[in-house]
Formats: C-alpha cells, sequence, structure tokens
C-alpha cells in the first residue's frame, strides 16, 4: 500500500509575508505548505503569531503569539484530516528564557489531556525580529 501525500495551503514566501516583515527580504520566492499529510502523518510548518492569512498578532507578546500560533495548529490539523488529540511531537523555540512559562502556560491550555513528547529549546532568533516563538509539530491520525 502507497501512501498518498496530500499538501495544504499553499503558499509562495514571497507574497505571504507582509511588508515590513520579510516580503522584499527574500531573494528567493519558496513555495511552501501549511501542512503536508502523507498517509496518516500530518507535518506542520513551524506556526508564529502570523495567522493563517499572514497577519501578525502579539508584538513583543509571547502569550498572545503562543495563542496564534496553537489556534493554527488546531485549525491545520482539522484541514489535514486530523485533531488536536493526534499530535505526537511538539518542538517549541523561545528567543527568550523568560518566555518559557507565558508560553508553556498557553502551550498547556491547548494540549491538556494529549501527552506529546515535547522539546524546548532557547534560540537566538527566528525568522523575523518580531516573532518571539514557534511551534513546529507533528502528528498521527488514529484509527484509520
Amino acid at each position: 500500500m502507497t501512501a498518498t501525500t496530500a499538501r495544504f495551503r499553499k503558499f509562495k514566501t514571497g507574497d505571504f509575508y507582509p511588508s515590513g516583515m520579510g516580503a522584499s527580504e527574500h531573494h528567493v520566492q519558496n513555495e511552501f505548505s501549511m501542512a503536508v499529510r502523507s498517509g496518516r502523518r500530518i507535518f506542520l510548518r513551524g506556526q508564529t503569531g502570523f495567522d493563517l492569512d499572514g497577519t501578525f498578532h502579539g508584538i513583543n507578546n509571547v502569550a498572545e503569539q503562543t495563542e496564534q500560533a496553537c489556534r493554527n495548529v488546531k485549525q491545520l490539523l482539522e484541514e489535514a484530516g486530523g485533531t488536536m488529540e493526534d499530535v505526537c511531537k511538539i518542538t517549541v523555540y523561545l528567543t527568550e528564557r523568560e518566555y518559557r512559562s507565558s508560553a508553556y502556560a498557553v502551550i498547556a491550555e491547548h494540549f491538556r489531556g494529549v501527552f506529546p513528547c515535547s522539546t524546548g529549546l532557547i534560540v537566538e532568533g527566528l525568522a523575523f525580529p518580531e516573532l518571539l516563538m514557534e511551534i513546529d509539530v507533528e502528528a498521527v491520525v488514529r484509527g484509520e
């Protein structure tokens, strides 16, 4: 049996980011998807304070950025045929150690009862200086 692959919310980087937040800085027009489902596995693009239409939320507010990122995760999983309960692994990137309590309080609300594996990293920076956090998610859809 061969797994089929579906790509959700395809976009070009230069068209997605608002001016002043990287649109003109892209020298290459990259083409990505917000979610890819291959068989029962779902891989999400790292989610941040950008909503799925490219509007940024939470300037200087890691909790608000994390809230937006988690809302995106839920929506993308559902569009790909999964749920939050299917999440197996999350990786959280923060630009400051002090952001841990605020970001993880939001994550705890969204992942209550899921018990995914989790890795947290403190990084020097993300794609844009306004980004304070990013969450990367992998899921396996159950029961198929």
